[in-house]
């Protein structure tokens, strides 16, 4: 009698699990874009271009592609939301107290709590990355010391 019931409880829970609303609840979904469809805008620093691919940068959170030309040198600074990286093309050196860190074609980074870095692409080739950013993206300049401080 305990086998019929496990066997009668088992498969109601297949039922359920497989019934048409679930599986229409959970069906699959898949989106591409290809190279050649990504759009590509000024990121307002001279140097720099950003090529959303789901989300709004501004308003919350994306993915996104993001390019630094070759030689492209960004100062100290931090971003507000959590982000995670992978390089896609180039040479990209960052700058975290005071280490280098050389991350070259599908190296990972990740910043988190507002992690303060600088920035820079070597050699003749741009540096691609792919960032997924938790929140609105910015770009928070370090403040530099005052002078006779």
């Amino acid at each position: 009698m305990k086998d019929r019931n496990c066997a009668v409880a088992a498969a109601a829970a297949l039922a359920l699990v497989f019934s048409p609303a679930v599986l229409a609840q959970g069906a699959a979904k898949s989106v591409f874009t290809p190279v050649a469809d990504l759009k590509w805008t000024n990121a307002g620093v001279p140097g720099v271009a950003s090529a959303v691919v789901k989300g709004d940068m501004a308003k919350g959170a994306s993915h996104f592609f993001l390019k630094y030309g070759a030689g492209f040198v960004a100062p100290v600074h931090h971003h507000s939301p959590d982000h995670y990286v992978t390089t896609v093309t180039g040479d990209l050196v960052l700058v975290v107290d005071g280490k280098e860190h050389r991350l070259l074609p599908g190296s990972y980074f990740a910043f988190t709590g507002k992690a303060k870095h600088a920035a820079r692409c070597e050699g003749s080739q741009d540096c691609v990355m792919f960032i997924d950013a938790r929140g609105p993206w910015d770009v928070v300049m370090a403040k530099k010391p005052q002078a006779g401080k």
